[in-house]
């Protein structure tokens, strides 16, 4: 099953290409992450480096957030467009299980964090074997909040693990573990194992309900909530 995944929903962007259990090419696009351009630059040359064209692909599929609310917005609107073009099913998924694959089979549970600003982190807690399954689901919160509820050796991985990694270390001691740097970027191919034991098992996701997901209001809704309150 040929699958296109894309993820926009954090600095680093990533395009993967993947035939079963095959990964057939992929593109890390850097800190560009709301180039749209780009990013269809970069669907364009892995299905021509296959010989593929968006027909000859099985399923779309797309982290969902949380993270970059444009990113995840460029995100979902070009896998749609692939969708509707070529009448290819989709699969969205969360980024922070997305992140946590980086980390398959893990002795220890894996805590994917997103630097949200504001002083707070997309987090999640998962428990990763051939598949995350969620421990604690994904959320918004303070850093702080979050390490709170750990309370037992966890590896911290992604942007959000690395702002705040002086505090990890300081609450939670010789429970706090981190990988090597390069398993803190967020890769269109972990996303890719998700998707496809979804497609797998008919588990697809109807257009209509692929929407980002947020967990918290953008600075333009909360702009307008403002200016409506009395």
């Amino acid at each position: 099953m040929k699958i296109l995944t894309i993820d926009t929903s954090s600095n680093c962007s990533s395009v993967s290409l993947s035939d079963g259990s095959a990964l057939l090419g992929e593109c890390l696009l850097g800190e560009d992450r709301c180039n749209s351009g780009r990013l269809m630059e970069s669907v364009d040359g892995l299905l021509k480096a296959a010989r593929l064209t968006p027909d000859g692909v099985d399923a779309f599929a797309v982290s969902l957030g949380p993270g970059s609310f444009t990113g995840v917005r460029v995100g979902i609107a070009t896998v749609k467009g692939l969708a509707i073009a070529t009448g290819k099913p989709v699969v969205g998924f969360s980024s922070l299980a997305m992140l946590a694959m980086n980390l398959p089979y893990s002795s220890a549970q894996v805590a994917p964090m997103f630097d949200a600003r504001k002083a707070e982190v997309y987090a999640a807690l998962y428990r990763c074997g051939a598949l995350p399954e969620p421990i604690l689901p994904d959320a918004v919160l303070p850093p702080a909040d979050f390490l709170a509820a750990i309370k037992h050796p966890t590896l911290f991985i992604g942007d959000g693990a690395v702002r705040y990694r002086e505090l990890i270390l300081s609450t939670l001691g010789d429970l706090a573990l981190f990988p090597p740097w390069h398993a803190n970027q967020p890769r269109a191919c972990a996303g890719a194992v998700i998707a496809r034991e979804a497609a797998l098992q008919g588990n697809f996701t109807p257009l209509a309900l692929l929407n980002p997901i947020y967990l918290r209001a953008s600075e333009a809704e909360i702009a307008k909530r403002r200016r409506e309150s009395p």
